[in-house]
């Protein structure tokens, strides 16, 4: 080889050295679902993907797109409570003035409207314990909403809204064909910033929680933070797929979303009496593992075997008893305690229910009456409301303040300027639409709709001719700042 052809081999070489860099570079920028470990109940799997299923998995996972169509029907759930709200343990509050004791407190969420009617799908913790919620729509409209229904044992809670107008909704999926490894969004209001978007994968399908007989969360690495509870999980057809719920406080992007397949299951009876009864045996289960099956020397390898029963239950007046391994119900094949509660809880309370029960001495089939399962007491949740905070806000109008006359005397102890001519805020209802539009004592009211109101009687009639659902613009002056603002208060519905 002659000496003059060894700069252009090193110059050749190095070439494609760095366009390989350069590939390798390039092929990694991009991680695709099907080059992922996806874990799984049995070993390890890697799943090996075409090139073509890859550009498809690619493309279908464009949740810019997503986020776009989905945005206006993701809402912002303000909840405000008059009074203590010391005791809650899974929704932060906050004061915005904590010298001010009449100040309520406010916790915020996010939900997701399912009909056009404004039904709104929620978690049961964001407005646990509420006196008033206010949803604020994608296009700033803001809403005061009705608790239509509640289910504390899942954690799930249906509002309701009155608008003029049709409203966006979100497209409900089928959560039963989720697979661990697949993309999934989350968006919400996390730390009070308005629709987010974080985006990840699938990590766990089944995650127990709370309740071990009723929980079956699913697992998320899409970034899920406080303000997010009652969110939308949506697939890459844009398809909500879960309602965000919880997050790990011990570790870094794990989040949990109800399954929605399980959310729907119960919303005709959340639309229609405003709770769940889901159908109970007082027995004690657990699963039949291979371990318990040679110990017991049991005849069947699955199924919901029978650790207690309670004392003079309907259970116990059937003639179940411990170590009954129920197989099936109504006919029904039976794998697993969970199945057996699935099963159970999907049939109304009262109903006559036959179980295929194996023992010692055989196979026999015992017919039980359901009774209603019992909400655990971590999940009763406080809706009550006294009367006298109810009647204390219809005595203050529909926009939740008292107002008196400004007379001279008082313009001049609070060294009022000349041109303020308006009506004095004397009270306010902690958790009322003037709250929330932050007024507060003290403050002026100097025109309303741009009519001015020189005097109580002036500021009442122009209230009482608001339309229901108008808002009020009310021109406010505050004494503490020496300056005018302008805010927008919606009023109450009369009733």
């Amino acid at each position: 080889m002659k000496r003059s052809t060894w700069p252009l081999i090193v110059l050749t070489g190095a070439v494609g050295f760095f366009l390989g860099l350069v590939a390798v570079r390039s092929d990694r920028g991009e991680v695709h679902p099907g080059q992922l470990r996806l874990p799984s109940s049995g070993p390890a799997l890697v799943v090996q993907a075409s090139p073509s299923s890859v550009a498809t998995n690619t493309s279908a996972a464009d949740f810019a797109s997503v986020a776009a169509r989905l945005n206006s029907a993701v809402v912002n759930v303000d909840a405000a409570i008059r009074g203590d709200a010391r005791g809650r343990t899974q929704t932060e509050w906050r004061r915005d003035m904590a010298d001010d004791p009449t100040v309520p407190r406010e916790g915020t969420g996010s939900g997701f409207i399912i009909d056009p009617a404004g039904y709104i799908l929620t978690n049961f913790h964001v407005i646990d314990g509420a006196d008033r919620l206010t949803v604020t729509l994608g296009d700033g409209r803001a809403f005061k909403a009705e608790v239509a229904g509640v289910d504390p044992a899942m954690d799930v809670a249906l509002l309701k809204i009155d608008s003029a107008g049709s409203l966006p909704v979100a497209v409900l999926g089928d959560s039963a064909k989720l697979r661990v490894g697949q993309w999934v969004c989350a968006i919400g209001n996390p730390l009070g910033y308005v629709h987010s978007v974080t985006v990840g994968v699938v990590s766990f399908l089944g995650r127990k929680l709370f309740d071990q007989t009723l929980d079956a969360y699913i697992q998320t690495d899409a970034a899920i933070s406080l303000g997010n509870s009652g969110g939308p999980l949506i697939d890459a057809d844009g398809r909500v797929i879960g309602i965000t719920t919880a997050i790990s406080s011990q570790a870094a992007n794990i989040g949990f979303a109800i399954p929605i397949s399980q959310v729907v299951a119960i919303l005709p009876q959340l639309r229609e009496r405003g709770r769940v009864s889901r159908g109970f045996v007082d027995v004690s289960v657990t699963r039949v593992t291979p371990t318990i099956e040679r110990a017991l020397g049991l005849t069947v390898d699955r199924g919901a075997l029978i650790q207690s029963v309670g004392p003079d239950s309907t259970a116990d007046r059937a003639g179940l008893r411990a170590y009954d391994v129920i197989v099936a119900v109504d006919g029904t094949s039976i794998q697993s305690d969970e199945d057996l509660i699935r099963q159970l809880a999907a049939r109304a309370p009262g109903t006559a229910t036959s179980l295929d029960v194996v023992r010692e001495d055989g196979r026999q089939t015992v017919t039980v009456k359901l009774t209603e399962r019992p909400v655990p007491v971590s999940a009763q949740g406080r809706m009550r409301k006294s009367d006298a905070r109810q009647a204390a806000g219809r005595e203050q109008g529909p926009l939740g303040l008292t107002v008196r006359d400004l007379d001279p005397a008082s313009a001049f102890r609070k060294a009022l300027p000349d041109s303020i001519v308006g009506v004095v805020v004397v009270d306010v209802d902690p958790a009322g639409p003037a709250r929330l539009a932050r007024l507060r004592p003290g403050q002026v009211i100097l025109e309303v709709n741009r009519r001015g109101t020189p005097t109580a009687a002036a500021f009442q009639a122009l209230v009482m001719s608001l339309k229901p659902g108008e808002a009020a613009a009310a021109m406010v002056y505050d004494p503490i700042t020496d300056q005018r603002n302008l805010v927008a208060i919606i009023p109450d519905r009369r009733e």
